[in-house]
């Protein structure tokens, strides 16, 4: 065979160039268009250009309505589809929080100062005086109900009510034992509330539930709607003045009976106050002069606080601050007059409701300062609500003080909304009625 025949035999057994060319070719093709896939997701640029071309992002055109709208193909999402997003409901919280506040916004200066004092209820001229000065609310004292017939009683409750543009707090101490303003007469119970201890002893916390019941009972009957109860001082000393006050047990006993007081209040229409902040111990009586407390933080750490934390835990409304001069937390001012007393209340136990004070008639506050001066650092201090005798002359002073610059208005503005939340959670405002009338 001749080398011309082998070479030809030779080619037609080879491949030939142009097909492994376009093999080759093909197979680049496939890896671009694999890399612009997986760099270009479905739902970017391609979406963008199909809904500037009219389309929804599934290809389906929009369809016109009869009146020339367009109508999104049912599965497209969004708010043009006429899906909404659902409406989160507002807590209790917050509609309390926004109906105090509404109220709030139609207050005059005057009305939100007098807001700050609940005080002893005057004898001649309460109806009155409570519409002129705008007050929060009367305390109400045995003098208050001696003579009278529960009716009665009622009765004049009602008409401070009717004077006044904003329902009142209408308290009484009502504790059990030794301090009782009702039942201390006849008219109004066949006898006396017993002491705690004498309820204790009798029939145990279940006795207590039902005894704080029936007091609830009662003070509603009246129109009353505070009880400045429960004692949360922690005393085991026959000798110490606050002891016959007191649960007359340890600070977890006592923590117990703070905690059954409270939640057996709960929805009967009665606040209750957490009393004497930030516990009284064994001092001496503040009615008759100031009392100096030299006690270590470490004894309310692992006492004193005990009983408070267990009814702020519980939802006491309000806590009452001593006028005891502390020395561990102020020892320059009474804790009714006390930033730091207050900061504290506020930030370690964490107690967001109103802050009141122990009288300030009481000889442990004038015996530091007068009246006026009083009721301004009870204010700059941060309580919230003023028990005061003296309201004529202390109302005026905050106002001044307000005018002056040393109270600003947002501080005004912040004990009072307290005080509005507080009158509408526990049922004694109506906040659409109360707007109306202010």
């Amino acid at each position: 065979m001749t080398a011309r025949k082998k070479h030809k035999r030779s080619r037609k057994r080879g491949l030939h160039p142009l097909p492994l060319l376009l093999l080759i070719l093909f197979f680049l093709c496939a890896a671009a268009a694999a890399w612009w896939f997986l760099s270009h997701p479905y739902g970017t640029e391609d979406q963008s250009a199909t809904e500037q071309a009219g389309q929804s992002p599934d290809g389906e055109t929009p369809e016109q309505k009869p009146d020339g709208t367009e109508e999104t193909p049912a599965g497209a999402g969004g708010a043009e589809s006429g899906k909404e997003t659902p409406e989160v409901e507002p807590s209790e919280e917050e509609i309390l929080e926004e109906q105090a506040r509404e109220l709030l916004s139609t207050m005059t200066l005057e009305e939100k100062v007098g807001q700050m004092f609940i005080a002893r209820c005057p004898e001649e001229d309460a109806a009155e005086k409570a519409d002129a000065y705008h007050l929060g609310g009367y305390i109400l004292f045995a003098r208050d109900f001696e003579g009278k017939t529960p009716e009665q009683a009622a009765a004049d409750i009602q008409s401070f009510q009717e004077a006044s543009k904003l329902p009142m707090l209408i308290g009484v101490d009502e504790e059990g034992g030794t301090v009782n303003r009702i039942s201390r007469y006849p008219a109004f119970r066949q006898e006396p509330f017993p002491s705690p201890q004498e309820l204790y002893q009798e029939g145990g916390f279940e006795a207590v539930r039902e005894d704080t019941l029936e007091k609830c009972r009662l003070l509603k009957s009246l129109g009353v709607n505070v009880n400045f109860a429960p004692v949360c001082d922690v005393s085991q000393d026959p000798s110490d003045f606050i002891y016959e006050r007191s649960f007359g047990q340890d600070a977890g006993l006592t923590a117990e009976y703070v905690k059954t007081v409270v939640e057996a209040m709960k929805g009967q229409g009665v606040a209750c106050v957490l009393k004497h902040f930030p516990g009284y111990g064994n001092n001496t009586d503040t009615h008759t002069g100031i009392a100096y407390d030299n006690r270590p933080y470490e004894t309310f750490e692992t006492s004193d606080f005990l009983p408070f934390e267990a009814g702020i835990g519980s939802g006491a409304q309000m806590v009452l601050v001593s006028h005891n001069i502390v020395s561990c937390m102020d020892a320059q001012y009474p804790a009714s007059l006390s930033p730091k007393v207050h900061e504290l209340l506020r930030e370690e136990l964490g107690f967001d409701g109103v802050i009141v004070t122990d009288d300030l008639s009481m000889d442990g506050v004038r015996d530091f300062t007068d009246d006026s001066s009083a009721a301004v650092l009870a204010v700059q201090a941060g309580n919230d609500l003023l028990c005061c005798t003296d309201f004529e002359t202390q109302i005026p002073a905050v106002l001044d003080a307000v005018e002056d610059g040393s109270i600003s208005r947002d501080r005004i503005d912040e004990s009072v909304l307290r005080i509005l939340k507080m009158k509408i959670s526990c049922g004694i405002c109506d906040p659409l009625t109360a707007r109306q009338q202010t």
